[in-house]
């Protein structure tokens, strides 16, 4: 029946919106900032007849068929709690946002690509101390050579980043959409009312 109701929805308004809803963790808190945990309007309106969420905002929006009308979820929250990870899964994206969108020997945010620092041909690792974020001239200026040959050093020591790490890089990368019914469980940069 979902899928029927789905494929024959209509929007009052017209066009099918843009109208992603923000997924909250069973606490309330996003499961994750970047990339911002988001579903579809269509993998909402599943869930929430699957019951596995629980809506907190609305958009203005109405989804009808030809068996119900519900406005669309901005906002739901998980009925079950998920456990965040330990550590992050090890991820060129991730890599990226440990070293916050920047070439580690030049500073350029620009034709992002990954080094490996003790090259492989030399019998270095890919692992989380031995990959930095280089931008496309940096890795190739580079090469093969080791840092002390090419006369360059990334800018901070690579590490396996904490998941609070990656999220409070991830905070300072905000998506280009935000809607305002969000902003209630989303905290950036916020300054708390005394």
């Amino acid at each position: 029946m979902l899928a029927a109701a789905a494929a024959t929805t209509a929007f009052r308004g017209g066009a099918s919106p843009h109208c992603p809803a923000l997924v909250l963790n069973a606490d309330h808190r996003p499961l994750s900032y970047y990339p911002l945990s988001l579903w579809s309007w269509q993998d909402t309106i599943k869930a929430v007849f699957l019951e596995r969420v629980t809506i907190l905002e609305e958009y203005d929006r109405v989804v009808r068929s030809a068996r119900f009308e519900m406005r669309l979820p901005s906002v739901v929250s998980l009925k079950t709690y998920i456990r965040p990870a330990r550590r992050p899964a090890f991820t060129r994206f991730n890599v990226f946002l440990r070293d916050e969108f920047e070439c580690q020997y030049c500073g350029d945010p620009k034709d992002l690509t990954f080094d490996h620092i003790i090259p492989r041909s030399r019998g270095g690792r890919t692992t989380w101390e031995n990959i930095v974020t280089a931008c496309s001239p940096c890795n190739l200026t580079k090469g093969g050579r080791m840092p002390n040959q090419a006369k360059m050093h990334p800018r901070i020591k690579p590490h396996q980043p904490t998941v609070i790490e990656l999220r409070e890089h991830g905070r300072k990368f905000p998506p280009n959409y935000l809607h305002e019914s969000w902003a209630d469980y989303l905290y950036w940069d916020s300054e708390l009312e005394p």
